[in-house]
């Protein structure tokens, strides 16, 4: 679902403008000074060695003039209009919206998809392009430009938990409190992305705003209080988007897989066939998906997360699986659930916690956790673990802290349903998501990989 700096080069704009100012006043300065010079010598004997004393001493004057004016190009250059080798002021212009891609219209009320303003990036720079996604439980934030065919770079990043769902499956509004938090963090967000040139940009709110009555008059005042435009995307948009972000994690020799996304008031589970000829776009190859109304706050607020014993965490299985129940495709992959070109790929702080404890981190390194394989026999054993700890152990643990100690059992419980359905002996975790799938897109969709014959990148 960050990193990252580009801008004009220091002084470069001011040298140019000296040097070009300074060869312009310099042309009428010289004779000038010469007239000058002449009436002090004229007065003396007009010999051949008087005539050579005239013209050395021109000639070292006329380099101290040149070296004179070569100490002030500050105030020749403030003095002379500007000049038109520097660089104007980029111009906002409203982005073309990108079709969506395999996803159904969303209802009128939640297609909300403004344009979001776009800077070009100075010449000879790579574009910027950015990602934002505001979760039940998150606010995220991505900012990367292209790298190598389907990579980008992250340059900047912001994440902060906020709990926006909080009471949401209670009251079925957004608290005042938790609107303010979310608020705060888009804030930051809104400093980050108006210190650069963004050429393109996507900023999405999802299942808590989808499912809350006050959801859309919540972004009107995340616009009205910050300047950013966000849309609600459709849970068939946000599952793509997932399997989009993580497409390197998928390797080749892979026939299928089964991709969930365990967010804080939906899951979105994904089932991608490649047993097939394989195309870059691993969405093009989903066959069946769904998203679950359940994530990890709603169930941790319904059933207890803080203290949860093995009876109330079998009661969140069952519910995710009455859930699952009702998926009519999720036998699409049935026929190969079984072999060895086969695994499950979560993408999710549930996974990239589990990842972590089982680790032994003493601090959470996404280099260490994304990209991780995990056994059927340590997926269980970490799960066993976790029912055992209690609250404060929880809350002591470094990959889980006192944000996550109450929904962590929740989340297991969600993975512990998926697992019964398709019982894979591996499971890869993946530390991204959303704005990865995002920013693919953008980049795809700007043509950014294509090759160019004069700078490498087409614009």
């Amino acid at each position: 679902m960050k990193d990252p700096h580009s801008g004009d080069a220091p002084g470069g704009g001011a040298s140019q403008g000296g040097a070009t100012a300074g060869a312009g006043a310099h042309q009428p300065s010289a004779p000038q000074g010469g007239r000058k010079d002449g009436a002090r010598l004229g007065n003396g004997p007009a010999s051949a060695s008087a005539a050579q004393h005239k013209n050395k001493s021109r000639k070292r004057r006329k380099r101290r003039g040149r070296k004179v004016y070569s100490r002030e190009p500050a105030a020749a250059a403030a003095a002379s209009p500007p000049v038109s080798s520097q660089p104007k002021a980029p111009q906002v212009q409203p982005l073309p919206q990108p079709a969506p891609v395999q996803a159904a219209a969303p209802p009128a009320d939640l297609a909300r998809r403004p344009p979001q303003p776009a800077r070009p990036a100075p010449s000879g720079e790579l574009p910027v392009f950015a990602a934002l996604d505001l979760g039940t439980n998150n606010c995220r934030l991505l900012v990367a430009v292209p790298g190598r065919p389907g990579q980008f770079r992250v340059i900047d990043a912001f994440s902060r938990i906020v709990r926006l769902g909080e009471g949401l499956s209670a009251s079925g509004r957004l608290g005042e409190a938790a609107m303010d938090r979310a608020v705060e963090a888009l804030k930051v967000c809104a400093d980050k992305l108006g210190n650069r040139a963004v050429r393109r940009a996507r900023l999405i709110a999802t299942e808590a705003c989808r499912a809350a009555q006050n959801g859309a008059e919540f972004l009107d005042r995340v616009e009205a209080e910050t300047g950013l435009s966000l849309e609600i995307i459709d849970r068939e948009t946000e599952a793509r988007l997932a399997v989009s972000g993580c497409g390197s994690l998928v390797e080749r020799d892979t026939d299928g897989v089964v991709l969930f996304d365990i967010g804080g008031g939906s899951s979105e589970i994904a089932l991608i066939d490649l047993s097939r000829q394989r195309s870059p776009r691993l969405a093009s190859h989903i066959v069946s998906w769904t998203s679950l109304p359940v994530g990890v706050v709603s169930l941790a607020e319904r059933f207890g997360g803080r203290d949860v014993s093995r009876e109330s965490f079998r009661a969140m299985v069952d519910d995710v699986a009455a859930h699952l129940s009702r998926f009519e495709g999720r036998g699409r992959l049935d026929h190969m659930v079984a072999g060895s070109r086969f695994h499950l790929l979560g993408t999710s702080g549930t996974v990239t916690t589990l990842a972590g404890v089982h680790l032994g981190l003493e601090r959470y390194d996404r280099r260490r956790v994304d990209g991780l394989w995990m056994d059927r026999g340590s997926v269980d054993g970490m799960v066993e673990r976790l029912l055992g700890w209690e609250f404060h152990e929880r809350v002591a643990n470094p990959c889980i802290g006192a944000d996550r100690a109450d929904l962590v059992l929740a989340g297991c419980a969600i993975l512990e349903a998926i697992r019964e359905v398709w019982p894979s002996e591996r499971l890869r975790v993946a530390d991204r998501g959303l704005r990865e799938g995002i920013l693919s897109e953008l980049m795809a969709e700007e043509g950014v990989w294509r090759r160019d014959r004069h700078d490498g990148w087409r614009r």
